[in-house]
């Protein structure tokens, strides 16, 4: 059947044994027979398709979905970290103009100047601490979220936005500080970094870690909880409501549970993709926040301190406004004051990339590591 005639079917009334079953299926298969039974009205074989895919959606244990989800998740951010360290190098540049512009610029640059370890995967050891406890605590939040509302009769859409948003929210407790710190090493790069002054000089993870809370205290830690929050929140939301729909039509189109790798792929890359495009604003907004310098207090002659908005630290070029707020939205005014649209973008190529990529990467790993999970308990149970 061609792709415009199965399009088409989605929309069409018209009885068709074709539509009651995957070809091959026998009345024993783990898919229901789907019955057509007519009365005054003829009812709709694709609502008998909804309600079999809705039927057959399958609810893994808590368990198997957190540690499928974390190990799919910290394999998709370590395979896409050196895109991400481009990413927050062409965000939390202070140069005007940056440095840093096209992907593959940034590349060549990074590598070239700073090398592989220190430079492009700068930073790679907090992310690794960070990635897996949080998206553990993330799959299971999501699940119970997403399973506890669909049971009470909300919406399956609203309750994947829903489960996205509030899993979001239980596991930033984790990953924030962890953002932190890789943020800053990613920004700094190499340590006594001759090729680019970001303010920052860590010897390594643990050193930061110590200097950051020496100096700025334990808080700093969560610099841009707030941005961070503004930024995955609706992020994540995106991502799972896109996904789930995403997953649902191809399921449909397919006509079976299990839509093929292809499929897999092009709907957890594009969710993710979207998601990180439509959120970019909010990204740069947390890379400037959290790798801001915080220069010490100068008192004006009323005693207060000077208005950094006005008075930027000497060091800091014209055209790139620090932002001394945790304000979201203040920092998103100060940046289109002083460089556009395009400001509320930079590193958006490396963004959707990245997203692409390691929601692609994560979410394909989750479903393969679950149906693996699946098919060894049945393995297990048998005499």
């Amino acid at each position: 059947m061609s792709l415009t005639s199965r399009v088409f079917g989605l929309f069409t009334t018209a009885n068709s044994d074709s539509t009651a079953a995957p070809a091959g299926d026998s009345p024993t298969s783990k898919w229901p027979q789907l019955s057509h039974t007519p009365t005054g009205d003829e009812s709709n074989p694709m609502r008998d398709v909804d309600l079999a895919l809705e039927e057959e959606e399958p609810r893994p244990p808590y368990l198997h979905a957190m540690f499928a989800g974390g190990i799919g998740g910290t394999c998709g951010d370590m395979l896409m970290h050196s895109l991400d360290t481009v990413k927050t190098r062409q965000q939390g540049d202070p140069t005007f103009p940056p440095k840093y512009t096209s992907m593959g610029q940034s590349y060549a640059t990074i590598y070239r100047q700073e090398g592989l370890c220190r430079g492009l995967y700068g930073g790679v050891t907090p992310a690794l601490l960070g990635s897996f406890p949080g998206t553990v605590i993330f799959f299971g939040c999501y699940e119970y979220t997403k399973r506890l509302m669909i049971d009470s009769g909300i919406n399956p859409s609203i309750a994947y936005l829903s489960g996205g948003f509030l899993a979001d929210l239980a596991a930033s407790i984790v990953y924030v500080p962890s953002e932190v710190l890789k943020t800053r090493l990613q920004l700094q790069g190499r340590h006594n970094n001759p090729h680019f002054n970001s303010g920052y000089n860590y010897l390594n993870m643990r050193d930061g870690f110590r200097q950051i809370v020496r100096m700025e205290g334990f808080s700093a830690l969560f610099h841009g909880y707030k941005a961070t929050i503004f930024r995955d929140l609706p992020f994540s939301a995106l991502q799972f409501a896109f996904y789930e729909k995403e997953q649902s039509m191809a399921k449909h189109w397919v006509g079976k549970r299990d839509i093929g790798l292809g499929l897999e792929i092009l709907t957890a890359a594009t969710a993710g993709g979207m998601a990180g495009v439509i959120t970019c604003p909010m990204d740069v907004v947390k890379t400037r926040i959290q790798t801001q310098q915080n220069p010490p207090e100068t008192p004006s002659a009323s005693g207060a301190k000077h208005n950094v908005e006005h008075h930027p630290r000497p060091s800091h070029p014209p055209g790139t406004p620090r932002l001394d707020t945790s304000s979201v939205f203040t920092g998103l005014k100060m940046i289109y004051r002083t460089e556009g649209l395009a400001g509320w973008f930079r590193g958006v190529g490396p963004r959707g990339v990245w997203t692409s990529i390691q929601s692609g990467t994560m979410l394909v790993m989750y479903q393969y590591l679950l149906k693996q999970f699946e098919a060894h308990e049945i393995l297990a149970e048998r005499p």
